[in-house]
């Protein structure tokens, strides 16, 4: 078995495959015992210690930054290869947030490391205690086709500056992103603690087999729940992100042509609306949504020009599967009369045109499920405020954003409107802010990482106390009288008033 990455070959994929959804008791497999070798494995190289170190976690994490940085345009070919995603999104959007990842974690990573020191009570004095994080143990990272080179490699940065050992799965559907981190990892990372699987349905059942210390998933919904469902068998926590229906709020008092840029920078310039923080729909008033239509298809013309189906700035669908999802989406009969610009496809290229929606059916499935393409659909109100109960309605977003001068209305938002994060006058650039946690909440997601939320998702932070043999009460052992207890009961809960009448049998038990 190779130390740097490895490619689990199985058997019978089918019956693999339904092993996700069927508890019917089988014979162990040569699958599962596999996955089983690995584990224990990685669990004996862990224990040595060395992941621990500060020297082993430091060298790990620049090896990480010198892989981003001497493969940059192999990076950019997968992507390409796997999403036509451009080299500018590719770059600055995958290999760029990597490499700040890395630079942060190696700036502050002594500071995180270190001790936190803790209050203590009267009731342990005299006494110190402090906050010692520790790393989980032998991690798994489940990574997502439409960042595939970051949303693999980001979550790794947290595990490892935590000082775990990590089983890496990428996505089988960016295969050429999938095979070329298995290549990189193996030639740069410690492959007696870092290793990538590689493969697809039935990998990933024989990995979800095994006991975990904590899994990491980046990716839908329903498979959030079949991960969720694995880890529970071993009682293994998980950080799930997943995604929703991301709304953005449209208020008129606003610089229209930065607004509606933003919009698109954040719905068609990521990844042609595949990301997860892609504006979803967009809500404004009745009075308000013509000016808004026409902007954004200036816009768009401006951005992609006369024929977008051509445009090497536009990232494709992925595969068939989703382009037959996005079409079943637009022709459902009370949609497909909706488009107001765009619609155009190629399905021999996998390419949708940027496409605005106006006025569709709340209880229409592309209002009801996450979109995940370039479909934008327009809701119209009377009133701005309306919106609140819109998003509220339904599931919990991984995303919120609001475009407003109005002062009251962004603390509203704010208080009212419940999701993984908000943007106030931009799209989706939470996500490059490390000071802030990016996760979801509800079906949106489970837990948080980037920067130091990376690193303590990663950690146990162990309670310590230290004593001295110095100060050893009596009032603690029995035989147990009135007074004891007295004292006891004014130590646990009481002032120094209660004390000092304790102390002097003036306190009633």
């Amino acid at each position: 078995m190779s130390k740097s990455s490895i490619h689990l070959k199985f058997r019978n994929t089918h019956q693999i495959s339904a092993r996700i959804h069927d508890t019917t008791p089988k014979p162990p497999s040569y699958e599962k015992e596999e996955a089983s070798l690995l584990v224990k494995e990685l669990r004996g190289t862990f224990a040595s210690g060395r992941t621990r170190s500060y020297e082993w976690r430091i060298s790990q994490l620049k090896a990480l930054l010198k892989l981003a940085d001497d493969n940059e345009q192999q990076v950019a070919d997968a992507l390409n290869s796997d999403l036509s995603k451009p080299q500018l999104e590719s770059i600055v959007y995958e290999i760029a947030l990597l490499k700040n990842s890395c630079k942060a974690a190696l700036k502050e990573l002594k500071h995180w490391m270190t001790p936190e020191k803790a209050k203590t009570s009267i009731t342990t004095f005299p006494s110190s205690a402090e906050i010692v994080p520790e790393p989980l143990g032998v991690v798994l990272v489940i990574s997502a086709w439409n960042y595939p080179f970051l949303l693999s490699l980001d979550p790794i940065i947290g595990a490892i500056a935590a000082g775990n050992a990590v089983v890496l799965k990428p996505s089988e559907i960016a295969p050429a992103t999938s095979s070329l981190l298995a290549k990189l990892v193996g030639e740069y990372m410690d492959g007696s603690f870092i290793r990538v699987v590689e493969g697809a349905v039935a990998e990933t059942s024989a990995l979800l087999e095994q006991k975990w210390d904590k899994i990491f998933y980046t990716g839908n919904g329903r498979v959030g729940r079949i991960v969720m469902a694995a880890a529970a068998k071993h009682l293994t926590p998980v950080l799930l992100e997943l995604g929703g229906k991301s709304p953005v709020v449209v208020d008129s008092d606003i610089n229209l042509q930065v607004a509606t840029r933003r919009i698109i920078a954040g719905k068609w310039c990521c990844n042609n609306g595949q990301a997860c923080i892609s504006p979803d729909y967009i809500i404004t008033t009745k009075a308000y949504a013509p000016k808004l239509v026409d902007a954004l298809k200036n816009e768009l013309g401006t951005f992609y020009g006369k024929n977008p189906l051509e445009s090497k700035d536009l990232s494709r669908v992925v595969n068939s599967n989703h382009f037959a999802r996005l079409t079943k989406l637009l022709d459902e009969d009370k949609v497909s009369g909706k488009i107001i610009h765009g619609g155009e496809r190629d399905e021999s290229k996998l390419r949708i045109a940027p496409t605005i929606l106006l006025d569709v059916p709340r209880d229409s499935l592309i209002m009801t499920e996450e979109i995940f393409g370039p479909l934008l659909p327009i809701i119209t109100v009377e009133k701005l405020e309306e919106s609140f109960d819109i998003i509220n309605s339904g599931t919990k977003p991984l995303a919120a954003y609001l475009f407003t001068n109005n002062k009251k209305l962004k603390e509203r938002f704010v208080m009212s409107v419940t999701a993984g994060g908000l943007v106030v006058n931009d799209t989706t650039l939470h996500l490059a802010v490390d000071t802030l946690p990016f996760g979801g909440v509800g079906e949106s997601g489970v837990g948080a990482y980037h920067g130091k939320f990376s690193f303590d998702a990663f950690s146990h932070k162990k309670a310590v106390l230290y004593r001295s043999f110095i100060g050893d009460a009596a009032v603690r052992y029995p035989p147990y009288t009135n007074g004891k207890v007295g004292l006891l009961k004014a130590l646990m809960g009481g002032g120094v008033l209660d004390i000092i009448r304790a102390l002097f049998g003036l306190s009633k038990v």
